[in-house]
């Protein structure tokens, strides 16, 4: 395959890698190749900075204080929440809250929403390829209402069973709780079909968008989902920060997740009443200079645009697959029509954490194990899998070495 770009060219990469301090580091002497986007993506130095001038300049608690330092923090933080609704389209900046990520979102939704709606007898329907975040929640849930968990299947390739998916629907389904890309596979799902569907069933929809914001463009309005959760930490901003989404007439029907300070307008010993959304489900000092540096990921990954991010890394996802398939003893697990920049794989009788500690001493971070999704390892019949997840910021030659250094495993184990 050709190295040639032919949108906006290398050079515009190459100064996107240039804004991200950790990437120009040696590691045992070799140069950093960072694989590892799916688990965790790198922060560019605006991200940094912004962070960094907070704490140096504005810092002070939000919501709460009249004084300068008060206000400002809150207009940031205010302003990062719209900025974030905008990046998704949602109706509202109420319908945006700041959580410590999508696992914490998930949890919201299941223990406020989900104690209030389920009961015995009422359905929920996962898939085969969630996350474990996107699962044991509703484990947890469904012990303490009785309600069953149900599954979409998955093919051979990775895509989900969509005729299976329609046979589980029924009027006893209450929830859907989808991924929308594959942390494990890479697979994006067909989230609109999905969420048609279930709404026909009137059941209510929420998506794990963690794999899908980094990625592509996601328009909540157009969408129509209920709720839509995704973490900072993968889509270049911080970590401990993230939104939950929800349709506003569905959080104003939820009561409180946590209670404390914030989600009050009033306390008394004879009871509470709740602060207007957002608020509501914010309680305590929340996690202000990272949800304004959350802002300003969001601001970078805008001024680049999906539609070269996009680029980039479907041609980087197609040369990467071309090459690893041309090794004979490499398997890769998951061939979906419609892939984000994810590779999944097995070598021939060499477990994985082998090749991740050999490919580490050569410089090259890539994820090895289960990948916070056991049921796909269970449906694959293997115990674990080698994950190559790429960025924006990964080049044609990071992809070379990484293959090179699959050669030089094969050359160990041989």
């Amino acid at each position: 395959m050709s190295l040639n770009i032919e949108y906006s060219d290398k050079m515009h990469f190459a100064s996107i890698r240039a804004d991200f301090p950790i990437l120009s580091q040696k590691v045992y002497g070799k140069s950093l190749v960072y694989l590892d986007n799916g688990a965790s993506t790198q922060k560019p130095k605006q991200v940094i900075n912004n962070i960094t001038a907070t704490y140096e300049r504005s810092y002070a608690n939000v919501h709460r204080g009249v004084h300068y330092l008060s206000q400002i923090s809150t207009d940031a933080m205010e302003l990062a929440r719209g900025t974030v609704r905008g990046f998704v389209n949602a109706r509202s900046d109420s319908e945006i809250i700041f959580v410590r990520g999508a696992t914490e979102g998930i949890n919201l939704v299941a223990s406020s929403w989900g104690r209030e709606n389920l009961k015995s007898g009422d359905e929920i329907i996962l898939s085969e390829m969630e996350h474990h975040a996107n699962i044991v929640p509703w484990q947890l849930v469904s012990e303490q209402t009785g309600a069953t968990i149900k599954v979409i299947p998955i093919s051979d390739s990775g895509e989900l069973e969509m005729s299976e998916f329609q046979k589980l629907l029924s009027d006893r389904t209450k929830l859907v709780a989808i991924t929308h890309v594959s942390n494990a596979l890479g697979t994006i799902v067909p989230l609109s079909e999905i969420i048609r569907y279930s709404h026909d069933a009137g059941a209510l929809v929420l998506v794990d968008g963690c794999q899908a914001v980094p990625h592509l463009p996601v328009d909540l309005q157009e969408l129509d989902a209920d709720f839509y959760t995704f973490s900072g930490h993968k889509l270049y901003g911080p970590s401990g920060i993230g939104i939950l989404y929800g349709k506003e007439s569905i959080l104003e029907s939820m009561p409180p997740y946590q209670g404390g300070g914030e989600m009050i307008d009033t306390v008394s010993f004879k009871g509470s009443t709740w602060a207007d959304l957002p608020f509501k489900f914010e309680a305590g000092t929340p996690n202000i200079a990272d949800a304004i540096g959350l802002g300003e990921a969001v601001n970078y990954v805008s001024s680049i645009g999906f539609d070269a991010i996009g680029a980039h890394e479907a041609s980087l996802l197609s040369y990467a697959t071309e090459r690893l398939n041309q090794i004979e003893s490499v398997k890769i697990i998951g061939n979906a029509s419609n892939k984000a920049a994810i590779i999944s794989f097995v070598i021939e009788d060499v477990h994985p954490h082998d090749v991740g500690t050999i490919l580490d001493r050569d410089g090259i971070a890539v994820r090895t194990g289960h990948h916070c999704a056991q049921p796909v390892m269970e449906r694959y019949d293997v115990p674990a899998t080698v994950r190559a997840s790429f960025a924006m910021y990964n080049t044609f030659e990071e992809i070379d070495l990484f293959v090179k250094g699959l050669q030089k495993v094969q050359e160990i184990f041989s």
